[in-house]
């Protein structure tokens, strides 16, 4: 990680996996007899008064454009795009887990509003980007050279399981219900679906991109630079 001080952090990983669940006090507190850092991506506040934020160890006392920037250097070539016609709840679900992989951006396709809070703020740290219907975002997919994979257990799908995802790829969710529309799939260049052995005729849509994700970073992401 860059500019880390490997002496002075319990190393890479989450807090959770620490002595830190809830984040550490001021810097004094935490490196006593240790001079404050002086590299510019630290925060003068956090360092004074402790860094509480839902952050690994590694971002700790960062500034929030620092991680941002940081992140940004280590981006996949993954987007995702949820549909939002009738205001899910899941886009806060799938904006975090976007963020613990690394996914270059979320895309919310028709209202802009969503309940925020199931992002536990990682929404700061994250690329979004809204689009009025899925036309616009399918536009831009093909723009920028995305492969658009839509995700539903509808008829003629591949299962994601035994799938080859593109590495340039944009995984596409309908919402709780209705999955993806019509339209969407006409656009994708094909349409995976998770393997059920259950009663139920569907997974939760934050669970199922959650599903998806994985199985890209699986395929694509450099294991090395996991936390």
């Amino acid at each position: 990680m860059s500019g880390e001080p490997a002496e002075q952090s319990p190393g890479r990983g989450p807090t959770e996996w620490f002595d830190h669940p809830v984040g550490v006090g001021p810097w004094g507190e935490e490196y006593p007899g240790i001079p404050l850092p002086e590299d510019a991506h630290f925060d003068p506040e956090l360092l004074e008064n402790g860094d509480r934020r839902n952050v690994v160890d590694g971002y700790r006392y960062w500034r929030l454009e620092s991680i941002v920037a940081d992140i940004d250097a280590r981006r996949h070539k993954l987007h995702i795009a949820i549909e939002n016609f009738e205001n899910d709840s899941n886009i806060g679900t799938v904006v975090r887990t976007a963020n613990a992989f690394a996914v270059d951006t979320v895309h919310i396709v028709g209202r802009k509003r969503w309940n925020r809070r199931g992002a536990m703020v990682t929404d700061r740290y994250q690329h979004l980007m809204h689009h009025v219907d899925t036309e616009s975002v399918t536009d831009y997919a093909r723009e920028h050279e995305l492969t658009v994979v839509a995700v539903d257990n509808t008829p003629g799908s591949v299962p994601l399981e035994t799938a080859r995802l593109p590495e340039r790829c944009l995984l596409l969710f309908g919402q709780e219900g209705p999955g993806v529309t019509a339209q969407a799939q006409d656009a994708a260049a094909l349409t995976v679906s998770i393997a059920q052995f259950g009663s139920t005729r569907s997974i939760n849509a934050g669970v199922a991109a959650g599903i998806a994700m994985h199985a890209w970073v699986r395929q694509h992401a450099d294991l090395g630079d996991a936390w």
